[in-house]
């Protein structure tokens, strides 16, 4: 088995840390990366066995291609191998949003490959190599958003190394994803960059920074992410975004009201989403 990995970031290094450490296949995996700083590191960590600095180099020969850039980059890359991909080969991908990509690897990528989009449930604040570690997918739901034609063999092998990573994968549609996923992870995004905003923008910060404790730090951990990223997951969803933000902005304005008024609601306003956090809480232990 032949896997080539096209970014070396997070997402990418943990992929392949995780792959090399229960030797997935036995694959022999080739690392690409624009930066041979972060190509060199990635080898150095056991990540990949070589790299390319070149892409098409990167994927001849390979039977997996796993794409784990910035989800705006994507394009570009499925452009520049398309030609070079072995025929029944799979390719895959990380980015958080799926519906643009399944409609890029239909317009550009051969009929004779496999395309199968993936986004694990995972990640970190931290996105370079540096942050990698082999267990990061552990216990995770892995979505995999395939083409109708791909081939049941290659579905069985991609879902087999998702297990191999530690994950749980779960087919969903393209769209379904990109709506739910708004919600329960580009919402929190924008929000923890919004109170950032709020709070540092403000001519109290410098003594509001020295009282600010675990409540800020925790609600904020998103906004410390790569912005870059950040970046390409709201301009590749906006439609759903921008509808869960409508939905949080009424939602916040009821508990303004309350707040407003004085109206011992509050109270019970924030016991439902006690409750409700707690409910989630459980089923996640199970």
């Amino acid at each position: 088995m032949h896997i080539s990995i096209i970014g070396l970031g997070l997402i990418g290094g943990s992929i392949g840390l995780a792959l090399k450490q229960v030797d997935w296949q036995r694959a022999e995996i080739t690392g690409y990366a624009r930066r041979q700083e972060t190509a060199s590191l990635a080898r150095k960590l056991g990540a990949i066995d070589r790299f390319e600095l070149d892409l098409r180099k990167a994927v001849k020969g390979a039977d997996i291609i796993i794409v784990a850039t910035p989800v705006l980059v994507i394009k570009d890359v499925f452009t520049q191998i398309a030609a070079e991909l072995l025929d029944g080969s799979i390719v895959t991908d990380t980015a958080s949003t799926k519906l643009r990509v399944i409609r890029w690897a239909q317009e550009l990528l051969p009929s004779r490959i496999n395309f199968i989009g993936g986004h694990p449930m995972a990640g970190k604040e931290l996105s370079t190599i540096k942050a990698a570690i082999a267990d990061l997918f552990r216990t995770c739901t892995y979505c995999l958003t395939p083409l109708p034609q791909v081939r049941p063999a290659a579905m069985k092998t991609i879902k087999d190394m998702v297990k191999s990573l530690g994950a749980i994968p779960l087919v969903i549609e393209a769209e379904e994803h990109d709506r739910l996923v708004a919600g329960i992870s580009h919402l929190p995004l924008l929000l923890s960059a919004a109170l950032v905003l709020t709070t540092t923008k403000s001519p109290s910060w410098p003594k509001m920074s020295r009282l600010a404790a675990s409540g800020y730090r925790d609600l904020t951990r998103l906004a410390s992410g790569n912005p870059e990223l950040g970046a390409h997951i709201c301009l590749s969803n906006q439609t759903a975004i921008v509808s869960w933000i409508d939905t949080f902005i009424e939602e916040l304005q009821k508990l303004r009201k309350l707040v407003a008024e004085g109206s011992g609601e509050i109270e019970r306003a924030l016991a439902m989403a006690n409750e409700a956090r707690q409910k989630w809480l459980e089923k996640c232990s199970k």
